[in-house]
C-alpha cells in the first residue's frame, strides 16, 4: 500500500526552511553593517588624525615665519600645508634655474627652521613627503606652440627644483637632517599645469611660484581608502 505524505506534515517543513534562511539573511546583514560601521569609524579617526595634525603643524609654522613671510614675499596655504614663494622670477633669472642671490638668502634663513619642525620628535613619523614645487606661467615665446611651451616650462621647472634642492642640501646645517631629507624631500616640476585661474583667467605672475608642501601619512592614508572606495564602486557599476 502507497504512502502519502500529508499536506499538514510537509507545510511545516518548509515553515522551517524560511525561518533557517531568514536567520542566516539576518546574520549576514548584521556582518554586513558592522563592516561598513567599522570601516566608516576608520576613516573618521583617519580623518581626525589629519585635520588635528595638519592644524598643529600649520600653528607651528606660522608662529615661526609670521614675521617673515612678507618680506620673502610668501604664504602659507593651510589647506595644502605649503608655504608658497610667489616671485621666482626674482629667486632666478629669467628662463634660466640658476639660483639668485637673494633667493639663497632666504632659504639660509628659512630651511634649517623649516626643518627643525618637520624633522622634530612631534612631527618626524607624520610626514609622508616634502615636496619642493616649482610652477610656471603658460608663458614661452610667441613662436612657441601651446605643447612646445607646456615642455619647455616643465624642463625649466624641474630644473628649479633641482637647483633649490641641490642647494639646501649642500648647507652645513642640513647635515643632521640629511637622512630625514633624503627619504622625505622631492623636487617636482609642474610646468604650468596648476596655474592660477582668476574668473577664468590666468594670473601670469601668481602662476610662477616655488611651493614647499607638506604631505601627512594621516593623507595618505586617506587617498587609499578613498582610491578602494573608488575602484568597489566600479567594479559595481560594471557589473
Amino acid at each position: 500500500m502507497k504512502e502519502y505524505i500529508k499536506s499538514d506534515d510537509f507545510w511545516p517543513s518548509i515553515s522551517d526552511l524560511m525561518s533557517s534562511l531568514m536567520i542566516i539573511f539576518m546574520f549576514i546583514a548584521i556582518s554586513f553593517m558592522s563592516q561598513i560601521s567599522k570601516e566608516k569609524q576608520t576613516l573618521t579617526d583617519i580623518a581626525n588624525e589629519y585635520k588635528k595634525v595638519k592644524i598643529s603643524i600649520y600653528e607651528e609654522l606660522f608662529n615661526e615665519f609670521e614675521t617673515d613671510l612678507n618680506d620673502w614675499n610668501a604664504y602659507i596655504d593651510q589647506e595644502t600645508l605649503s608655504i608658497k614663494f610667489r616671485e621666482p622670477d626674482v629667486f632666478f633669472e629669467q628662463g634660466s634655474s640658476k639660483l639668485n642671490e637673494k633667493f639663497k638668502e632666504i632659504l639660509n634663513d628659512f630651511f634649517p627652521k623649516y626643518m627643525a619642525i618637520l624633522n622634530s620628535d612631534k612631527y618626524r613619523d607624520e610626514i609622508e613627503e616634502v615636496r619642493i614645487e616649482g610652477h610656471t606661467s603658460t608663458e614661452w615665446t610667441r613662436r612657441s606652440t601651446p605643447m612646445e611651451s607646456y615642455f619647455k616650462n616643465m624642463e625649466l621647472s624641474q630644473n628649479r627644483t633641482r637647483s633649490t634642492l641641490h642647494y639646501i642640501m649642500s648647507l652645513d646645517s642640513m647635515k643632521k637632517h640629511e637622512n630625514f631629507m633624503i627619504e622625505k624631500v622631492t623636487a617636482n616640476g609642474l610646468s604650468y599645469s596648476k596655474r592660477i585661474m582668476i574668473n577664468g583667467k590666468e594670473d601670469k605672475k601668481l602662476s610662477r611660484r616655488v611651493e614647499f608642501r607638506i604631505r601627512t601619512k594621516a593623507e595618505r592614508k586617506l587617498d587609499q581608502i578613498l582610491a578602494k572606495a573608488n575602484k568597489e564602486s566600479d567594479k559595481n557599476e560594471i557589473n
